[in-house]
C-alpha cells in the first residue's frame, strides 16, 4: 500500500471493544449483542484473548493511560498513513480516543508492545462462520 501511496484505515481497532479492558466475560454483554456469536469472545479463546489485552492493561497503566488509548497510539505510531476509526456510542470514549493523539510512544513502548502482542497471537476467527460469504 505505500508503494503505491495509498492509506489505511484501521477498522475497530479496538477490536470490538476488547482492546478497552472493559470486557472479561460474555455475560457482561447484553443477550443480543452480536459479540456473544464471536469466535474471539468464545469460551478459551476469551480466556487466552483476556491475558493478552491483561498485559496491555499492564503496559497502559505504566504510561498513566488507558488500554484503548495505547491501543489506538500504537495504531497511530504505525505511520502517518495508517488511521485507526474506532466506533463508539458514548461521548466519554469519543473524548478518551481522540486523546490517544496526545500518547508517546517511545522505540521501547512500541518494541514491547509488538512482543506482547506478536502477529495472530489472538485466539478464534475474526467473524463467525454464518457470516462468511462463499464466492
Amino acid at each position: 500500500m505505500r508503494e503505491l501511496g495509498i492509506g489505511f484505515v484501521a477498522y475497530s481497532p479496538l477490536g470490538r471493544g476488547f482492546l478497552s479492558g472493559r470486557i472479561k466475560s460474555v455475560d457482561e454483554l447484553h443477550p443480543e449483542d452480536f459479540r456473544r456469536k464471536n469466535p474471539r469472545f468464545q469460551d478459551e479463546n476469551l480466556e487466552h484473548n483476556v491475558g493478552l489485552v491483561e498485559r496491555l492493561e499492564e503496559i497502559a497503566a505504566e504510561k498513566g493511560v488507558e488500554p484503548s488509548q495505547l491501543a489506538l497510539a500504537w495504531v497511530m505510531a504505525q505511520g502517518d498513513d495508517v488511521v485507526p476509526i474506532p466506533g463508539t456510542k458514548r461521548v466519554r470514549y469519543i473524548e478518551a480516543n481522540a486523546a490517544a493523539a496526545d500518547v508517546e510512544l517511545s522505540e521501547a513502548d512500541l518494541e514491547r508492545l509488538d512482543e506482547a502482542f506478536p502477529r495472530g497471537a489472538t485466539r478464534g476467527d475474526r467473524y463467525p462462520d454464518m457470516s462468511r460469504v462463499n464466492l
